[in-house]
């Protein structure tokens, strides 16, 4: 078998964001006019009447529900998934509004694992960079050249360069000395609690903040052990089969596509977390073979990791 390209499983599309992050609510206020009419979204100036925004922002909406899986397309309309019924289902939504960190780090991990992923750009700065920091420049010549390896047209230098604001803006927390911007990161950037990025100046630029953008590779410390341990049985479903087995830890830490690299943890934190979460759930175990730590599971992973997400998640109705 030949090495898997970077963006295998990506669709091949840049910049589709319109530029924008998902603000807070967004999700939210769309599927909520997704389920009451999927066909609300085809007349652009009938779908800014119904989400109360812009027609730009009308379509990052429309983008942003279907890159995290929570809608998929259908007769021509949008509808909500099982998935984002279960998330976002004002009575039995495991959490509506969003207020848990785990929903972040969950939501993150479906955009950026996703079988295909909508942000191409987002796989392949969390799952395959080998450094910490990056000039803008550089990331930007480095996505460009990955997706011409790809066999895909070259994305415009632009488009490019909106996909690294927008992840800087998504990510990054604005600077402590500027007061209204961190009321903007609480309000309108609910991922940058996360701290998966952050920016820093170019050397004789002083005024430039964001000319440096640098991973924080170890920011999944802070993940809440079931989403490690349900990313991980999700990871393990697609990857190692459908039935009873094991994976090894190591691999869910260093493969490209997998949780340690796009939930930003090490093999000892993941090993803590799948631990932790072994001790209280049936069925899923740490063990060792030939010195070698397994994640073990004795029935299908993609149901012991719904039953594994689900506990994290007092108000979650049924699984999906």
């Amino acid at each position: 078998m030949g090495t898997r390209k970077p963006l295998t499983g990506c669709l091949p599309a840049f910049g589709r964001h319109q530029g924008y992050p998902p603000r807070y609510g967004w999700l939210r206020k769309t599927y909520l006019a997704l389920r009451e009419d999927p066909g609300c979204l085809r007349q652009l100036d009938n779908a800014m009447m119904i989400l109360g925004v812009g027609s730009s922002m009308v379509k990052s909406m429309r983008f942003w529900i279907q890159a995290f899986g929570l809608a998929s397309p259908a007769d021509g309309g949008l509808v909500p998934t099982a998935r984002g019924h279960w998330l976002l289902d004002d009575e039995q939504g495991a959490d509506p509004f969003l207020e848990e960190p785990a929903s972040l780090y969950l939501l993150h991990w479906w955009l950026l694992s996703a079988a295909q992923c909508h942000v191409p750009s987002w796989r392949y700065l969390f799952g395959h960079t080998a450094l910490r920091s990056y000039s803008r420049s550089t990331l930007q010549q480095m996505i460009t050249g990955i997706a011409d390896s790809t066999g895909w047209k070259a994305p415009a230098p632009s488009v490019v360069a909106r996909d690294i604001a927008c992840m800087v803006g998504m990510y990054a927390p604005s600077h402590p000395d500027q007061p209204l911007e961190r009321v903007e990161d609480a309000l309108f950037n609910p991922f940058r609690s996360l701290r998966m990025l952050t920016t820093s100046g170019a050397p004789e630029d002083s005024r430039d903040r964001t000319h440096t953008v640098t991973i924080s590779r170890m920011a999944g410390q802070t993940c809440p052990a079931a989403v490690l341990a349900y990313a991980s049985l999700d990871y393990a479903a697609r990857t190692a089969g459908p039935g009873p087995g094991s994976i090894a830890v190591a691999r869910l830490a260093s493969v490209p596509d997998g949780p340690g690299r796009l939930l930003l943890t090490d093999t000892p934190g993941l090993l803590r977390a799948l631990r932790s979460t072994g001790r209280r759930h049936e069925g899923l175990a740490v063990t060792e073979s030939a010195g070698e730590a397994l994640l073990a599971y004795s029935v299908p992973p993609a149901a012991l990791a719904k039953k594994v997400l689900a506990s994290t998640f007092p108000r979650a109705g049924a699984s999906w």
